[in-house]
Parts: C-alpha cells; sequence; structure tokens
C-alpha cells in the first residue's frame, strides 16, 4: 500500500520539457551498425551462443597498478628508473668480479633493504587499492536468473544483457538501458554526483514501449536486441536503438543510466546492461592523475647528478695518478712499490701495462667511490613524507566537526611544496562562499523587505566607517539572537521582517501582490516535496541550493508546498479574505525549464476558479524587457532594489507572471507540441521560439535575493595568507558585481586600491554584437583587450615609486578568451603579477585551467590551486598542488586533487604551518644526507691517496655497507619527521616565516654547496687527526702501532659520532625518539664492533676482537675519539653562532625572540612582523595599515 501511495503519474509530454530527449533528436543513427557503432547486446540473454561471440569484458574493475605475476618485474623497473639505485645495481654485479674492493655480499644487502623497502611500500599501498575494487566488485545489486526471479548477485558478476533491478538509493552496477521504474511513464530521478560534482538531480526516462514492465513477472519472457555505439568517453551522448517486438525504437541518453551514478527519489528500475566493467563511461573517462613532483625533488636530482660528476672527476684523478705511479714502480730494476710485486704481478699493478691499470683501477675506483650517493635517500625520504601525511591527516585543527571531515593529503609527494606556495587561485562559490544559499531579502511591489546584513554589507560599511552597520550589528544582530534562542535557525531561510512574517503581510497595501510574489515561489519550480510521515514536516529536493531557498522561503512565509502529481501541484497557503490556512490545488499544465541561454524558467499552471496563469522568474537582463507596459509599475523600485542587493553580494531574480485566455494557451500549446514532437535538428530552436512568444507581456512582482554565505574564517586566512606574502587570484563563473562584493567581505580588494577593470561591455562592441557580425566583434574585442591592458601596465608603470597605491585586476570571461591568446597572454601575465589582487569573473572551467597553467609556466613559480566542484578539476590537475574542498558540490574535486580539506580556513594550517615544517624538514634532511655520505665518502678518497691509490678501502666491507643503513639513517628520518624550528603558534603569529620556502632559502645551491663544503671540511678534520695522532708512534701499552684495522676502526668511530652530533646540532626541536635514535646509532655502532668482532675471523676478517682486545683497553682510542670529534664540529658550531648572533634568518629571529621571553611584548612583536607587511598586499591587516597611512597623510 506504501508503494502503491509513492506511485505518480508524470508525463515527460508536460513537465521537464526541455530535458525530453533533447540529445538524441541531433544525432545520426544511419550509422548504427557501422564503425564505432557495432555494439549488439542480446537483452534478457547474457549466455546465449551470439552474445558468448561478443567477448565483451566481465564487470570487474581494477585501479591496481600490479597485479600477482606483473608486481616483481613492473616495480623492479619503476626501481631501477631511478638513477641513483641503478648505479648502485651496475657496482652490486661488478662487486662480483676481482675488480671489487669489497665484498659481493656487502654490496648487495643494502641495495636489497632499500630496494625491499621500497617495494613492501608500494605493495601495500597497492594493495590498499585492490581491497577498495574488491569492496566494489563485490556490491550486491538483483538481476534475473530467469522465469521472472530476481535474485541478488555481485556486481562482478554481471554481463552484457542481463537484467537488473535497482532499488531507491543505490547505485548503478554498470552502464544501463533505463527499461521502467515505478512510475508509469518510465522516469527516475538520478544523482551524478560521482560523475560531474552536481548535487541537483538529473531526470531520465525509458521508452514507452517498455514502460510497462513495472513486475519481475513481466521479464519472464523478455527479449529485445540493443544495437549502439561502441564505448566511449563521453558521458553526454549515446546513440542506438532497441528491435522489440519487431519494431525498432531509437535510444537516447535519456535511457542511458551510468554507472557510480544513484538511485534517487525513485522506488525501483529495471533496466538492460548495456556497458560493464572497463567499456563502462565513467571508467573510460578515469584517467591517470598527472605526475607531480615537487621542485625540491627535482633539484634533489640535479645534486645526485652533481655528487656523480664528483665521483667521476675523484675517480679519473686517482686512475691518472695510479697509471702514472704504477708505470714508476719498476724503473731501472729497482722497484718502488716493493711490496706490491711489481716485477711479477697481476694486470692491476703491471708497471708494463699501465693503461690498462689506469681503466681497471677507475672502475675499482667508482665502486669504492660510490658512499657519496646516499643509498638509502629514496626510501628515507618516502617514509617521511608518508608519516608527514599522517599527521597532516591527523590534526585535530584541521577537523571539521561538522561535517565529521578531517584533512586528508591523498598523495605524499608534495608535502614540501605545501611551504613554497607563491601563487593561489580559487574558486569563490563553495570555496570562499558556503554554496548554501539563504533566502534573506526580496522586493515586493516596489517595497525592499528584509533587515538581514549580509557579510558583503558588514565589509562595506566597516570600509565607508559607515556608524549604521555598528548600529545594526548591535542592535538587528541582537534581536536575531534572542530570536534565534526562541527558535531553531532554519537552513536556506534567513529572512527578518515584521511586516512580512507571522502572517502580517495580508495588512500591508498591496498584500494581493505580495500574495502572488510568494505564491509563484511555491509553485514556479521542480523541487520535489518529502513529507517525514513522522513528523510531517516537508523537505524538498531541488535542481539548485537556490531553487531550495525560494521553496523554504515560501514554506516559511505561509505557502507550503507540500505535494506534487503528474498534472498538480499541492499548497498550503494564508487565505487573503479569511486569514485562515487553505488548500490549494494547482493544475500542472507545462513547465518551461531553465537553460543558461533563456536565463529564465516559467511554468503554466490553471488554478481552482479556471484562470490559466504563466509564472515567471529570471535574470534582470532578460525579464525586464519582457515586462508589458501596464506591467512595469514597481520597475523603477524594483531595478533600483536589484542593484542595491547585487552591491551587497546577493543573486538576485526577477518575478513576474501573466494571465492567458484559453485561446491564447491553446494556440501556444499547439505550437510547443509540434515543437517538441519535430524529429529536425533545430528542435530546440522551435521550443524556444514558442517559450519565447508566450513568456511576454508580463507583469512583474517583485524580485528576490539569496545569500550565499563567506565560510567562516575567509578573510582571517586570507589576511594570514597575504601576510606571508602569498597571492590570490580569485577564479569564479559569477558576476563582476558579485563578484567584487565578495572581494570587498574577504578583504582581497579594499577602499582605495585602484581597479584595473578589463571587460567588452562597450557600446561600440554591444552595437556590433547586435549587427551579428562575428569576424567585426572579434577582431574589435581583441582590440580593445589589448589597449585596456596596456592602459593597465601604463597605469601601474606611473604610480610605481610615485605611490603606495595598490591595484586590483578584475576582468571578465569574455575578455580572457582574448587576453590567452598566444599573442597577449603574456602582456596579460604581466599586468596581472604586478597587480595585489586578481578576479576573474563569468571564467569557464577550460578558461580556469587555462589561467592555472599560463601563471604556472610563466611565473617558475609554485602554484596551488583550490575548488570544491567537478569546474575546478581541471584547474587542480593543472596547478603544481591542487586543493580540493569537501563541500557541498560532491567529490570530484576531492577526488582529482592532491589534498583534500573541509573548509577554505584550514588553508592557513596547512600552508602556514605544515607546509613550513615540511619544506624544511624535507630541505634540511637531503642536505644532511649529503653531508654525512661526502663525510663518509672522502675519508675513503684521502685514504685512497695516503696508500698511494691502491684501490684498498680503509674500512671493512661491513663498516661500509651499514653505514648508510642503520648507523646514520635514523636520526634523520626523525628530524624528518618531528623537526619544527618555531611551533605552530608562532608559525601563524608571524606569517613571513613561509617566505623561507617561497624563496627556498633552505634548499639554494648556496646552501646545499655549504652542507657539501662542511662534509669535505670534516672527513678532511678527521682523516689527518686520527692519522697523524696515531703514526710514528706506539697505538697501546705493549708499544704496537696503529695498523689499517685500527685506523679505519677509529676513523669510523669519529665519523659516526661525527655525523650523530652533527644532527643533534642541526636539530631545533628534541623529541623522545630523536634521542633514542641518536645517541642509539651511537651505541649499535659499538654494539655491533663487540659482535662482529667476535664472530670467527674468516666472517669478520680485519674486525677480529679488534674493539674488545685493541680499542676498548687502549686510552688513546677514547682521547683521539673525543678530540677528533670536537675539533670537527668546532666550525659548523662557530659558523651558526656567528650567523644567529648577526645575521640571523627570520625563523632564528624568532627564536631569539622566544628565548628572550619578548614574545608578549607588543613593540617588539610589531618590529618582527613589521617584515611582513607590504604596501601592495591584500587583507584586513593590510587594509588597516592603508587606513593608517591615509590618517598620517592628512
Amino acid at each position: 500500500m506504501r508503494e502503491e501511495r509513492r506511485r505518480r503519474k508524470l508525463h515527460l509530454s508536460k513537465i521537464y520539457s526541455f530535458t525530453c530527449g533533447r540529445s538524441s533528436l541531433k544525432e545520426d543513427y544511419s550509422n548504427i551498425g557501422g564503425r564505432g557503432y557495432s555494439r549488439v547486446v542480446f537483452c534478457n540473454e547474457p549466455n546465449a551462443p551470439e552474445a558468448v561471440l561478443q567477448n565483451y569484458p566481465d564487470n570487474s574493475v581494477s585501479s591496481t597498478k600490479y597485479t600477482l605475476t606483473t608486481f616483481l618485474p613492473k616495480s623492479l623497473f619503476e626501481q631501477f628508473r631511478r638513477v641513483a639505485n641503478f648505479y648502485f645495481l651496475v657496482t652490486g654485479v661488478l662487486s662480483f668480479t676481482d675488480l671489487a674492493p669489497y665484498s659481493a655480499v656487502s654490496a648487495i644487502v643494502p641495495l636489497i633493504v632499500v630496494i625491499g623497502a621500497t617495494m613492501v611500500k608500494e605493495g601495500i599501498e597497492d594493495w590498499r587499492r585492490k581491497k577498495q575494487d574488491i569492496e566494489m566488485n563485490n556490491r550486491k545489486v538483483k538481476v534475473h536468473k530467469g522465469d521472472g526471479v530476481f535474485e541478488h548477485t555481485e556486481w562482478k558478476n554481471l554481463k552484457v544483457g542481463d537484467i537488473v533491478k535497482v532499488e531507491k538509493d543505490e547505485f548503478f552496477p554498470a552502464d544501463l538501458l533505463l527499461l521502467s521504474s515505478s512510475y508509469d511513464d518510465a522516469i527516475c530521478y538520478v544523482e551524478t554526483m560521482n560523475l560531474d560534482g552536481e548535487t541537483n538531480l538529473k531526470l531520465k526516462q525509458g521508452l514507452e514501449v517498455t514502460s510497462s514492465l513495472e513486475e519481475d513477472l513481466n521479464f519472464k519472457d523478455f527479449k529485445g536486441t540493443v544495437k549502439c555505439e561502441d564505448p566511449n568517453a563521453n558521458l553526454y551522448s549515446f546513440i542506438g536503438n532497441l528491435d522489440f517486438q519487431e519494431h525498432q525504437y531509437p535510444l537516447s541518453p535519456q535511457q542511458l543510466l551510468l554507472r557510480e551514478s544513484k538511485l534517487r527519489n525513485t522506488s525501483y528500475i529495471f533496466g538492460a546492461v548495456i556497458f560493464t566493467g572497463s567499456d563502462t563511461k565513467v571508467i573510460q573517462n578515469s584517467t591517470a592523475p598527472p605526475s607531480k613532483r615537487s621542485r625540491i625533488e627535482k633539484k634533489m636530482d640535479k645534486v645526485i647528478y652533481f655528487m656523480f660528476c664528483i665521483l667521476l672527476l675523484l675517480s679519473s684523478v686517482g686512475s691518472i695518478v695510479f697509471g702514472i705511479t704504477t708505470k714508476d714502480d719498476l724503473k731501472n730494476g729497482l722497484m718502488k712499490r716493493w711490496y706490491l710485486r711489481p716485477d711479477s704481478s697481476t694486470i692491476f699493478f703491471d708497471p708494463k701495462r699501465p693503461a690498462a691499470a689506469a681503466v681497471y683501477h677507475s672502475l675499482t675506483a667508482l665502486m669504492l667511490y660510490s658512499y657519496f650517493i646516499p643509498i638509502s635517500l629514496y626510501v628515507s625520504i618516502e617514509i617521511v613524507k608518508v608519516l608527514q601525511s599522517i599527521f597532516i591527516n591527523q590534526d585535530i585543527h584541521m577537523y571539521y566537526e561538522e561535517a565529521d571531515k578531517p584533512a586528508h593529503a591523498r598523495t605524499s609527494n608534495l608535502n614540501e611544496e605545501l611551504g613554497q606556495v607563491d601563487t593561489i587561485l580559487s574558486d569563490k562559490t563553495g570555496t570562499l562562499t558556503c554554496n548554501s544559499m539563504e533566502f534573506i531579502k526580496c522586493s515586493v511591489a516596489g517595497v525592499a523587505c528584509g533587515r538581514g546584513v549580509t557579510e558583503v554589507e558588514r565589509a562595506m560599511g566597516r570600509r565607508k566607517g559607515s556608524p549604521l552597520i555598528h548600529e545594526q550589528d548591535n542592535g538587528i544582530e541582537l534581536e536575531e539572537i534572542k530570536d534565534s534562542n526562541a527558535k531553531a535557525p532554519i537552513k536556506g531561510f534567513n529572512f527578518s521582517d515584521e511586516r512580512i512574517m507571522n502572517g502580517n503581510w495580508v495588512n500591508e497595501p498591496n498584500a494581493d501582490v505580495i500574495q502572488k510574489f510568494f505564491r509563484l515561489l511555491a509553485i514556479c519550480h521542480t523541487a520535489i516535496p518529502e513529507v517525514d510521515e513522522d513528523t510531517g514536516k516537508v523537505s524538498y529536493e531541488a535542481e539548485s541550493p537556490d531553487e531550495a531557498a525560494f521553496v523554504i522561503a515560501a514554506r516559511e512565509l505561509g505557502f507550503e508546498f507540500y505535494k506534487r502529481t503528474q498534472t498538480s501541484l499541492s499548497i498550503h497557503e494564508l487565505d487573503l479574505v479569511s486569514g485562515k490556512k487553505v488548500e490549494r490545488v494547482y493544475k500542472l499544465l507545462d513547465v518551461l525549464e531553465f537553460n543558461s541561454a533563456r536565463k529564465r524558467m516559467s511554468v503554466i499552471v490553471k488554478d481552482e476558479d479556471g484562470k490559466i496563469l504563466l509564472l515567471s522568474k529570471g535574470a534582470d537582463s532578460v525579464m525586464f524587457e519582457r515586462l508589458a507596459k501596464n506591467g512595469r509599475e514597481f520597475e523603477e523600485k524594483t531595478m533600483k532594489h536589484v542593484h542595491e542587493y547585487a552591491d551587497a553580494g546577493l543573486r538576485t531574480l526577477i518575478l513576474a507572471y501573466r494571465e492567458l485566455d484559453e485561446e491564447e494557451y491553446k494556440e501556444f500549446n499547439n505550437k510547443f507540441s509540434e515543437a517538441k514532437n519535430s524529429v529536425s535538428a533545430d528542435q530546440e530552436t522551435l521550443i524556444a521560439e514558442a517559450s519565447d512568444k508566450v513568456e511576454r507581456d508580463l507583469i512583474l512582482l517583485g524580485a528576490t535575493a539569496v545569500e550565499d554565505k563567506l565560510q567562516n574564517g575567509v578573510p582571517d586566512c586570507i589576511d594570514k595568507l597575504a601576510q606571508a606574502g602569498i597571492k590570490i587570484w580569485v577564479l569564479t563563473g559569477d558576476k563582476m558585481e558579485t563578484a567584487i562584493n565578495i572581494g570587498f567581505a574577504c578583504s582581497l580588494l579594499r577602499q582605495g586600491m585602484k581597479q584595473i577593470i578589463i571587460h567588452l561591455e562597450t557600446p561600440e562592441i554591444q552595437a556590433l554584437e547586435k549587427a551579428g557580425d562575428k569576424i567585426a566583434i572579434a577582431k574589435a574585442s581583441r582590440e580593445s583587450v589589448r589597449r585596456q591592458i596596456s592602459e593597465g601596465t601604463a597605469q601601474l608603470a606611473a604610480s610605481s615609486g610615485t605611490s603606495e597605491q595598490a591595484h586590483a585586476l578584475i576582468i571578465d570571461g569574455k575578455s580572457l578568451v582574448y587576453a590567452l591568446d598566444d599573442a597577449m597572454k603574456n602582456m596579460f601575465l604581466d599586468l596581472a603579477i604586478r597587480c595585489a589582487s586578481v578576479i576573474c569573473c563569468r571564467s569557464s572551467p577550460k578558461q580556469k585551467a587555462l589561467v592555472t597553467r599560463l601563471v604556472k609556466s610563466g611565473t617558475g613559480k609554485t602554484i596551488l590551486a583550490i575548488g570544491d566542484g567537478a569546474n575546478d578539476v581541471g584547474m587542480l590537475q593543472e596547478a603544481d598542488i591542487g586543493i580540493g574542498i569537501s563541500g557541498v558540490e560532491g567529490m570530484q574535486a576531492v577526488m582529482s586533487s592532491d589534498v583534500a580539506i573541509a573548509q577554505f580556513r584550514y588553508l592557513e594550517r596547512l600552508l602556514l604551518v605544515h607546509g613550513h615544517w615540511c619544506y624544511r624538514r624535507i630541505s634540511l634532511m637531503i642536505c644532511y644526507f649529503f653531508y654525512k655520505n661526502i663525510t663518509f665518502g672522502f675519508t675513503l678518497f684521502l685514504y685512497e691517496v695516503y696508500a698511494s691509490f691502491s684501490g684498498q678501502p680503509a674500512y671493512n666491507d661491513w663498516f661500509l655497507t651499514l653505514y648508510n643503513v642503520f648507523f646514520s639513517s635514523l636520526p634523520v628520518i626523525a628530524l624528518g619527521v618531528f623537526d619544527q624550528d618555531v611551533s605552530a603558534r608562532y608559525c601563524l603569529k608571524f606569517p613571513l616565516l613561509y617566505q623561507e620556502g617561497v624563496q627556498n632559502m633552505l634548499f639554494s645551491w648556496r646552501r646545499i654547496f655549504s652542507w657539501m663544503l662542511n662534509g669535505f671540511i670534516s672527513s678532511i678534520i678527521i682523516f689527518f687527526f686520527s692519522t697523524k695522532a696515531m703514526e710514528l708512534q706506539a697505538f697501546d701499552k705493549e708499544g704496537r702501532t696503529a695498523g689499517r684495522d685500527i685506523l679505519g676502526a677509529t676513523m669510523c668511530t669519529c665519523v659516526v659520532w661525527v655525523v650523530n652530533l652533527q644532527m643533534a646540532l642541526a636539530i631545533n626541536y628534541f623529541t623522545l625518539i630523536q634521542h633514542i635514535f641518536i645517541w642509539g646509532s651511537i651505541a649499535f655502532w659499538y654494539i655491533f664492533l663487540m659482535i662482529y668482532g667476535a664472530m670467527k675471523p674468516s666472517f669478520s676478517t680485519n674486525v677480529y676482537k679488534v674493539f674488545l682486545e685493541t680499542l676498548a683497553p687502549t686510552p688513546s682510542f677514547w682521547l683521539v675519539t673525543f678530540f677528533v670529534v670536537i675539533s670537527t664540529l668546532t666550525p659548523y658550531f662557530s659558523f651558526s653562532a656567528i650567523q644567529m648572533r648577526f645575521f640571523p634568518l627570520y625563523h632564528e629571529m624568532v627564536q631569539w625572540m622566544r628565548e628572550e621571553g619578548k614574545t608578549n611584548d607588543p613593540e617588539y612583536c610589531d618590529m618582527v612582523r613589521q617584515r611582513s607587511l607590504r604596501p601592495t598586499t591584500v587583507g584586513s591587516t593590510a587594509r588597516l595599515a592603508a587606513r593608517n597611512r591615509t590618517s598620517n597623510h592628512r
């Protein structure tokens, strides 16, 4: 019974007349069966021999990178594409030859550990993707098993031709041909949020010939053949026909239900599977996200190439010297290096073949000096970035409790890039604003109604210093607070006016107009009511937030729309005569839908008195010209109010109506029906012409104004980002007036800021547009834009150096078309980057992406794009970093982003705190890696020089092997995860800290070379101090001198101490983990020496009991270690102390202030913070500074 109550008879011939069949009529069905249109589907016969021969893919999907068989080869290929890993593979292979200066095992083990760790990480990430695939493929859907019986089966088991039954709020498992639904005429409502990000419902309708298949048993003997286009990525086209009961019926996108969209407001549908798995349109559209690498990572590759050059240089120099020395080993019968037996030597030391010996030595040297290249660098960075991402995800300060949405770093590759952003390109609606429309004001019968104050009005009041706003803030808002205590706020309704509320409008002079106004809001829409059976409350599913706000406003003001049938709309409304609520039913005759060309929407209804009414709402640009002479009574006042509302940042629509007589409606209906039933390509034009004729001679009722409110914290966030030196551009599809006012509200614009406006709304262009000469329009528009850009550039040049006045560039979408031309885009970019803020209005998604590409390529700086809708995807993917707002416009932007956050305000913490920390950590981490490897590797070279380039390493094989893996890697990982130069509070208090990343101060070539120099100096001190302290004297009390084993162990001990204590000096923020890793690495070295030295000599070789029996009991070993370590660290410590005292970086200034306890001294803080303010910046702080400057000038 409940099911029966839900069934409604809706016929598209009457409702949604523009949606029905629109796409199909333009398509050419003559291609079916030919190339690109060869697909044949046997409905309800998936296992028929003809169907099996088609060999269509199954319905399972896979987003994994690897399979069980391809994991090993593909993963190994990925790892050895990195030049460093490939180099270590080559040296590992060579280690099996006689050329190797160390054992093969010691060379291969670290490579296996590093490659293995990375492959495990890759495997874990791919397994997570596999689990998501399994979850999706194992979803259940009802499928026809025969004899009219439907049973649940998994999505992956579906075949082309299967008949499925999808129920309300379920996803479609494949691309389906809609056959019938719970509605008599086979319509259903579909939510496509997962496909295009749009939350409004789409209407689909099956063919009339299959609409009667409403019950399971109807499919017992159902047979049909579909011939259609081959799989493709076009979401909005579908060409095919259905052969059913010996007739052929054309199919259009109106009958196609796409995988991943959801059935809404419809109890169930029956559909035939057309495309499965990889053939579905959503999978055809899925492209691999663009590969993004951070600037630091790209620069790191260059540093590694530089290290390769050093390695080759050292190898070449050593080999040349070795060749010359070897040639002189046997001269006139005298043997200089007699211990090498040059008279009976192998080729490696043969004086008779010095050139060959030098070549072989160069290969040996390439293997020996491989320790200049940090083998664990890549895997360490990947581990650190994953851990950094976890900290970002777990940050409670970026958790949006209202929607239960934390921040989510979807990729860890770009963490440090968050600390180098130069320019932010932001969407407006849903990103800066809430995309949650509220009905706040209206103009009815020439009277402005609504006492609310918008965010923009508050900003304008502050801008102008208006006392009125303060009065309103203090007065009306207090009233609203009192009211809100009595009544909970209503989503979509923020209207307050005692003249209209609580039925008081009946006492107003134009009560009849007010009645018609709100009645129009309650009737003129395509919303669907849902009545809660328990509470009786009515909620609405609407195509847009604006439309929902209108219906809610009508409900709250006494005109409650509560029921829609196929042919009627039912409303509870206040009767003007009796003053009581009555039920009125309006017969629905036609709906003329809104589209971007018409800019209006109308319904034609018949009331209970038999009057036929056309109710219309639309943009002021099209509605005022359609008014009748006797319908313009309130035009002047309404137009004035509309301009005021636009200035207040509100979206406005004009409401008007007219009464039609029977003959007039009959004439329209005939033309309209004829147009709809036309099969010509100009069907849309015919429908538009028929609608245009009837939507004339309207009588004006008034205008509505809804507010898309700024998100909480947006102005403060923009202020902090501007103080950090980040430039902010807004790219929006909104009107210029609205965008400008939002700019003022969030302090991107301010009073006194000179606006450079580029637009094409000039009389000359408008005249050409009326003439319709497209070539002339394009030429004139291009010249106009060029002229305006040149004038703006001249204006900037004239004011530079003479005034501190900031400039803002505002450009509309039409002008942007020409500004992005190859011949003009550099001029446009040059003008834009010199302005304090840039606002691009009426921008299309493609233009957003093109602007992003232009700024990224033109400036060479890090560009961040942030948006929330499907129209922002191109911009997010084009930018260096894409930030998706997980708002109300679906998940398309989030799925295409690198980082997802719930509110724009969290961008402040993401960049200024996490971005700054990640940039600093990764920069210092990489520099330190090269430092520790040079310190270790250069001692090998110096020993080579000392040993006349004999190719003999100073250290035992396992010292070499474990140095990078265990003795020095863990502290640097801890630094990359935990270190902080200043706390989060100071990052936000002193935003200029962020400029260290933008200017790349911590990973400049100067900084990299200074760390390398530190490594060379440390290596020289360690080598010479150790050798000089041990040569030509007894090492222990028994009078033994130090050999290679003792010298090597002592030097390696010094190296381990130095690199770990160097890390301790570089760290700003110690945690228990860092202490454990630093002191643990040093302790592990001594434990290793004892355990390894205690093993049998055949395994421990020249380290056998060296530590326990020789080094540990000898005081000179401990003295040498102590003095060498102190001497080695002294240059770095001295340099750091001098820089900190006399040439501090910005973070060091803040550290000084913290240490001296001046963080709460306003004067000192202002002095430090003053460096972050520039006269051309934006934000509330800059606005206050500009106001103070103006006051001082006066």
